[in-house]
């Protein structure tokens, strides 16, 4: 019995030195395999790497994904021809669902661990403060496009804030008031209409003022909290005020929702909006020859050279949204390209600030004007108003304002 426990004690040793000779052997030839799988990250990171926190889901979601979408789908573009200064453009997009917590996270996460060199916001205003915060800690610049423009990026600017989103709180309410003005042909009694949200407070306080500077009477504000199941309440102390003109600035869902709910109410006056993403496609479903729209992006029915590239590159990304909803995203994708176009490699978030902050792009139509920063003015240097409405007689969405320019600053 103790000869058989030897040999078999033996037996083992001689096993066990074999197997470790192998394991050592192995080890050594995954030296250099490990290594690169080490590299791996270096290599990811290989690129122009750009952070997007947006409201891809949730009620708000049909304002803001398709301004990621479209603006994801150029940059493919970029690098399918090479991308810039030969480099890729890499982006990462988190979902915020509108959230502030959601938005802080994303941003800790982007910087902390993807390391961005630039982030963008693509959302509501209520996101804005906690990816400001985290802007700032690491000195990243954070680019706004889609959300509204905070007041930050306006002279003497932010040097970490930029926008290229369409509108803006004070001059589109400038804008807004000034046609209504011009177009009421006598007193104006106006009421307000808005989304509790902070940006949209900030645009109806100033509208309230300047209408008083025009000489109109405020007969009525309402804000209704996102997101709002039943708008009648709201609408009926609108219509109980006797307003004959009604002037909203928010998300399209609280602008639109408010109107019908004022139409059902049997209020007849005329009606005053802002033209977001959907706002071509909504006039045409409304067809009421009160409910206008103000904005800064060029219709589809203008049929310009780029909004054949925007159809063009919709089809080939295989985008669900309708065209007209991809300008926005479109312009923003333009704006990143030139502002990465001016980094040199290898990049850094000071490098990208200091890009952002002497910049000049052509829109190629898209509005009236190019979009330019400058070290004291992230906004833009002119802002380019329009407004249509839907017309009866024609069955048609007809332009009533061409481009007029308001707020041109440096």
């Amino acid at each position: 019995m103790i000869k058989r426990k030897t040999k078999w004690a033996l037996a083992m040793r001689r096993l066990t030195k074999l197997t470790l000779t192998k394991t050592k052997t192995k080890l050594t030839l995954a030296v250099p395999i490990a290594a690169a799988l080490c590299g791996a990250p270096a290599l990811a990171q290989d690129a122009y790497v750009v952070g997007v926190s947006a409201a891809m889901t949730g009620p708000v979601a049909g304002g803001y994904a398709p301004i990621v979408e479209s603006m994801k789908a150029y940059i493919d573009l970029v690098n399918e021809r090479g991308g810039i200064n030969g480099k890729p453009v890499r982006i990462i997009v988190q979902d915020n669902g509108a959230q502030p917590s959601k938005a802080a996270t994303d941003a800790k996460k982007l910087i902390g661990q993807d390391k961005v060199i630039v982030l963008i916001n693509t959302s509501l205003s209520s996101t804005y403060a906690p990816m400001v915060a985290e802007s700032k800690r690491a000195g990243v610049p954070l680019f706004f496009a889609g959300g509204v423009c905070p007041p930050a990026t306006y002279p003497p600017a932010d040097a970490l804030q930029f926008c290229s989103t369409a509108y803006s709180a004070n001059l589109d309410s400038e804008a807004a008031l000034s046609f209504i003005k011009s177009t009421a042909g006598g007193p104006v009694r106006i009421g307000f209409a808005g989304m509790a949200i902070p940006l949209v407070r900030t645009g109806i306080e100033h509208a309230e003022k300047f209408a008083g500077s025009l000489g109109m009477k405020t007969v009525g504000t309402q804000y209704t909290p996102p997101p709002t199941p039943d708008y009648t309440p709201f609408a009926t102390k609108i219509k109980d005020a006797d307003p004959n003109w009604v002037f909203s600035w928010s998300p399209w869902v609280s602008q639109v929702r408010t109107f019908e709910a004022l139409r059902r109410l049997g209020w007849d006056g005329s009606y005053l909006s802002w033209a977001h993403l959907n706002a071509e496609e909504e006039l045409a479903r409304i067809k009421d020859g009160k409910f206008y729209v103000i904005g800064t992006n060029a219709f589809l029915e203008d049929n310009l050279p780029v909004h054949a590239e925007i159809r063009a590159m919709a089809h080939r990304a295989g985008l669900k949204y309708p065209t007209s909803y991809l300008t926005e995203g479109y312009v923003a994708g333009l704006v990143l390209e030139a502002a990465l176009k001016k980094t040199s490699w290898p990049p850094t978030p000071k490098k990208v600030a200091a890009a952002m902050s002497n910049l000049k792009v052509d829109l190629k139509g898209l509005r009236g004007g190019p979009l330019e920063w400058t070290k004291t003015n992230h906004f833009r240097t002119a802002q380019y108003y329009r407004v249509w409405h839907w017309d009866p007689a024609k069955s048609a969405i007809v332009r009533v304002q061409d481009w007029k320019v308001i707020g041109a600053k440096r």
